[in-house]
């Protein structure tokens, strides 16, 4: 089998098990689409290698999609011109059981910082805290969301013979969540605990760990699962690697292998 396939389908399998963000309560009368869980399928399409990880996403999104026979897919990322300008992007229109739908996909690494605002969304952030989950819910309520219904839209939509006013609007929002290594065992009242993937600890809580063995991923592959067969490197190795992130102010998403073979996602941060 092709490394990079086998690598691209990893990712694939990866995505599909990381659960919604939040199911069965809507967050910021957000609701998401509602898919019957399928066995895991092999990936058909096709990925560049420099594919950004959330392009890579939305690849995923729509092989899945086309797995049920409930669902068309009527338009991926269509772009919305005012004039020369891009004023913004809708991921995906499709229909389900024969009635069209809006879907905004979403992936995203969040940790979970109580000093970062001062509600429970507030507090979930991006790995280099440029991003927060408020953030992208904003986002998704104010303007993506909105973007089907200015008159830019239109032709787009007629084109498609469908009618802004007869479309659901939905979000396909997954998530892996990490906690401060000292609350690994927290739990929280408005997301999906199962998206708790994993802990994050400072540059300097290290040396707790010089047990162990680590292996830094690439970003596209944050989205796999943890496995036995990679190249591991000791902790002073990783050590030495880690401190460019660090310098760099990066937050890498590492795999950590405990003496007794327990693997386990972490992010190390540069803030505190």
């Amino acid at each position: 089998m092709d490394l990079n396939f086998k690598e691209i389908q990893l990712q694939y399998e990866g995505f599909l098990q990381t659960p919604l963000l939040w199911s069965s309560k809507e967050i910021f009368d957000l609701e998401q689409i509602n898919l019957s869980k399928k066995q895991a399928t092999i990936f058909e399409g096709n990925i560049q290698k420099k594919l950004r990880l959330g392009k890579r996403v939305e690849r995923f999104v729509y092989n899945e999609l086309n797995q049920y026979k409930t669902i068309t897919v009527l338009k991926e990322n269509i772009q919305i011109q005012d004039g020369n300008t891009t004023i913004g992007e809708i991921d995906c229109l499709l229909k389900q059981q024969g009635k069209p739908i809006h879907l905004e996909i979403v992936y995203k690494f969040y940790l979970y910082d109580e000093t970062a605002g001062s509600t429970e969304l507030e507090h979930w952030i991006g790995p280099n805290r440029k991003d927060s989950l408020i953030k992208k819910l904003t986002k998704l309520k104010e303007k993506q969301l909105p973007l089907l219904f200015k008159p830019q839209t239109k032709l787009s939509l007629e084109k498609l013979k469908i009618c802004a006013n007869e479309i659901k609007q939905l979000v396909y929002f997954k998530a892996q969540l990490f906690v401060p290594y000292q609350q690994k065992h927290s739990a929280f009242k408005l997301i999906n605990n199962n998206c708790i993937n994993g802990f994050y600890i400072n540059f300097q809580e290290l040396p707790q760990f010089s047990e162990c063995k680590f292996h830094i991923p690439t970003k596209v592959n944050w989205l796999q699962e943890t496995k036995t067969q990679v190249s591991w490197i000791s902790f002073k190795k990783f050590k030495l690697d880690i401190k460019v992130f660090m310098q760099n102010e990066t937050s890498p998403l590492c795999w950590m292998k405990q003496p007794n073979r327990k693997i386990y996602k972490i992010f190390i941060v540069w803030w505190s």
